[in-house]
């Protein structure tokens, strides 16, 4: 018997397709960028779908959030390391 419902990595890719859309208008120099974004939505589509949003978009976006506010995070504590040592 088949599928009835897609697997969330089917879907996300089918979602990714739909912004396809939104990154051929922006500039080429901005397009890697959102490709970035769609593989970070894609590192933690195994969270995302055990999570089982109503929809891929938020799931997609709730993952792309996370990644960015973690790099944040990190390039914060970073940056307090290399201010304290400037102050020793």
């Amino acid at each position: 018997m088949g599928r009835t419902v897609p697997s969330w990595r089917m879907a996300l890719e089918e979602e990714a397709k739909r912004w396809n859309k939104f990154a051929r208008i922006l500039r080429r120099e901005d397009r890697p960028i959102f490709e970035e974004m769609v593989d970070e939505a894609r590192r933690y589509a195994c969270e995302a779908s055990a999570a089982a949003f109503p929809s891929q978009a938020e799931g997609m976006l709730l993952s792309i959030l996370f990644s960015h506010h973690k790099m944040l995070k990190a390039l914060g504590e970073r940056l307090d390391e290399l201010t304290q040592r400037l102050n020793r």
